[in-house]
């Protein structure tokens, strides 16, 4: 195993667990505990959060563009996750220090610089520390990259809420240390792993970057068609993003309408999505090594149909979600066990979905195309947190309620993924042909249907 790889690992499970702890408690303290610096109260209305949310999703998801360009063109991938890491960390340090709506708003927006920026750098950097003799281990240090991605991330949604909302009361400080200890927290561990990561700069292997010149001339005309051809899949995904990263906004507030008691424990409404990587542990080796064999002697399951089958499953576990919705606009209280249900079968459909349509578009791309690929990929959850962000920007009424209150906002997403998988199914079904106009797409002219 290359000796940098620890390094790397380690960079990003921090940088993970910085990330996902900060968005699991960002849409409550927007709408909980956000106070000016005189400590008068500045929280936003529900849909407002939402929609704020989103937009600094769908910037940080955006900028991974400029972040790949900037490390092939003229940084390299190393300088370049060094670099925004501590930018990143500064982020960290505005939210923490900062209060009010300016630490809210300079803190995430370098964040979204940070975290966008590094986010298409990490895999590719770990794959530049194979060579010949062990590009065997390729697989095996991506499955320990992908469990550290997700056991930071349950350990952080798990964690960061009880330093927004506990600690400070048991150890008898001021509630509004709160937010200082809840963002600034992450962000001295993310300020460790970059220094640990620094100290592996001279076990990693360095690939030069391109320059501009290098970077158009690797694309050409038949990097264009490439993109072109994976545009209609990276739509219709956009619109599986929309609703995935509701989430962090919609379903965190309607977790704290539900009765969260668990055997006797009541975790906060920031703490119940820790049961999304929970699951994703367990359903990626489960699909990898029973479902699809066994499912494989009755169909294949190519990445098309993958797809297909979890984009309807989005549809299911938002229809779950307005059920529960429903209830709650009834005046009940339902069991957190139903959200529970709704993340099963909305990580069965991530798992459809994310890691397969990444694979299909991985496989499309030329060698020195990868990257970029795998940048316009993070486009689409770009383009689908900026979705989710307009419609709760366009609902928002002069009077403070909403055009789509209560139940109607889960199903009116819900029947948004339900015509996007209409779509998708006859296009997935079309042969799909390369730039040459040779139908030499892999795993990509089988019929859905």
């Amino acid at each position: 195993m290359p000796p940098g790889i620890l390094y790397i690992i380690g960079n990003e499970a921090a940088e993970r667990f910085s990330f996902y702890g900060m968005k699991a408690i960002l849409a409550v303290y927007m709408t909980k505990y956000l106070v000016e610096a005189d400590g008068t109260s500045s929280v936003y209305a529900a849909d407002e959060a939402k929609a704020w949310v989103h937009a600094f999703t769908s910037l940080m998801y955006g900028l991974s563009i400029g972040g790949a360009l900037l490390a092939d063109s003229l940084l390299g991938k190393y300088r370049t996750i060094f670099w925004l890491s501590l930018v990143y960390c500064l982020g960290h340090g505005l939210l923490a220090a900062v209060p009010g709506r300016m630490g809210l708003t300079l803190g995430l927006l370098l964040i979204a610089v940070g975290s966008g920026g590094i986010k298409p750098c990490v895999s590719a950097h770990m794959g530049d520390q194979f060579g010949p003799r062990n590009e065997g281990l390729i697989p095996q240090a991506f499955a320990w990259f992908y469990w550290a991605i997700n056991l930071g991330a349950c350990a952080s949604t798990l964690a960061t809420p009880y330093l927004l909302t506990e600690i400070c009361p048991r150890m008898g400080w001021p509630v509004h240390y709160g937010p200082h200890l809840a963002f600034g927290l992450p962000g001295v561990l993310m300020l460790l792993a970059t220094f640990v990561f620094w100290l592996g700069r001279n076990r990693f292997v360095h690939r030069p970057p391109a320059g501009l010149e290098g970077v158009t001339a690797a694309i050409g005309a038949e990097g264009w068609g490439i993109l072109k051809n994976l545009l209609p899949l990276f739509t219709f995904i956009a619109v599986f993003w929309s609703l995935y990263d509701q989430t962090h906004s919609s379903w965190v507030l309607q977790a704290e309408k539900m009765n969260r008691s668990i055997g006797g424990w009541i975790p906060t409404e920031s703490q119940i999505g820790a049961i999304n990587p929970l699951l994703i542990l367990i359903l990626v080796p489960l699909f990898a090594y029973v479902v699809y064999p066994v499912v494989g002697k009755v169909v294949t399951p190519t990445p098309l149909r993958r797809i297909a089958v979890g984009f309807f499953l989005m549809v299911g576990a938002f229809s779950i979600s307005a059920l529960i919705q429903e209830r709650i606009d009834r005046g009940e209280s339902p069991a957190i066990y139903w959200q529970f249900l709704a993340y099963v079968v909305l990580t069965t459909s991530e798992v459809l979905v994310s890691t397969t349509s990444l694979e299909y578009a991985y496989l499309q791309a030329p060698a020195r195309m990868k990257s970029i690929v795998s940048s316009a990929y993070l486009l689409s959850v770009s383009a689908g947190n900026l979705i989710t962000a307009l419609v709760n920007w366009f609902i928002q009424n002069t009077d403070g309620t909403s055009k789509l209150a209560g139940a109607s906002y889960f199903w009116f997403f819900a029947g948004l993924m339900l015509v996007a998988a209409i779509f998708y199914v006859p296009w997935a079904s079309w042969p799909k042909k390369g730039p040459s106009g040779i139908a030499h797409f892999q795993q990509g002219d089988d019929s859905v249907t």
